[in-house]
């Protein structure tokens, strides 16, 4: 017996995995799954719905067992960070291992499908933990880069999730990977994401947290004006540096806010934002 499953994450190169697949192996019997912590951005749950309509499937959620309030009671308050991602382990690995697990158990081969792709060499993805588990990188062994993603999605006329107009990634509101950009422009986008986060983050530091969702500040001083102010001179200054190191393009002379999201994305945990 075997099976093949594709997570999604609500982000750009797991979906266009799941485009590619479709289109190359219409054969394929795949099972595409998302891992739902409750706290994903809506735009997330509509690109979701769109890539349902195009794959013409439904998308299983695997809802953890314990949302995340249960699991930061768990961890005495504390705040996951990136030193200390218990929000991966226990929202996203842990449903997906109990999903699989009777089965791999009882003999079954599940391939799961991983969307790294070809210039992410330094990524590894998920280690396989069970003898009957296989990692598949199709986007990796068929050379797909960054702007081949962008070029599977746009041509299944799906186009990028719409945060990627204000953020890099997908993943939780709270993401502590976030830019600080990003805080700020979640503060404008969903304010009320913001104030969440917030609450989250004055409870675990009432309760000994080390650990801010942005390094080395709160959320309460990210969100001074003067400190949003500072924040955005010096993402602007990052866009003009970009901006200087591109070859000229008569095309698109300047990247637009989504592209500078695109090129900012910086590492993350691969199993909540790919």
């Amino acid at each position: 017996m075997e099976r093949h499953v594709l997570g999604l994450s609500g982000g750009r190169d797991s979906a266009a995995l799941a485009v590619l697949m479709r289109q190359a192996r219409p054969d394929l019997h795949l099972e595409y799954f998302f891992t739902d912590t409750g706290k994903e951005l809506p735009e997330v749950y509509d690109f979701l719905g769109r890539l349902e309509g195009f794959l013409g499937k439904p998308i299983q959620r695997l809802n953890p067992d314990r949302d995340f309030d249960f699991w930061l009671r768990e961890y005495n308050n504390f705040l996951p960070s990136p030193r200390t991602r218990w929000c991966t382990r226990m929202l996203k690995l842990r449903p997906f291992e109990r999903w699989i697990r009777p089965d791999l158990d009882a003999g079954t081969t599940i391939h799961s499908y991983v969307a790294i792709r070809a210039d992410e060499m330094h990524r590894e993805g998920l280690t396989a933990t069970h003898p009957n588990l296989r990692i598949v990188m199709p986007l990796r062994e068929r050379g797909i880069d960054k702007r081949g993603v962008i070029e599977l999605l746009e041509g299944a006329g799906l186009g990028l999730p719409d945060y990627y107009r204000w953020r890099s990634r997908s993943g939780c509101t709270f993401c502590f990977f976030q830019q600080k950009i990003e805080w700020v422009n979640l503060m404008r986008e969903h304010p009320e994401a913001f104030e969440e986060a917030k609450r989250y983050e004055k409870n675990a530091l009432e309760h000994g947290s080390p650990f801010t969702w942005s390094d080395r500040e709160s959320l309460d001083e990210l969100a001074r004006p003067e400190r949003v102010a500072q924040i955005e001179r010096d993402f602007q200054i990052r866009k003009e540096r970009l901006k200087a190191r591109r070859r000229p393009n008569a095309l698109r002379p300047e990247p637009d806010q989504q592209e500078m999201m695109l090129d900012e994305e910086s590492e993350g945990c691969l199993v909540c934002h790919k």
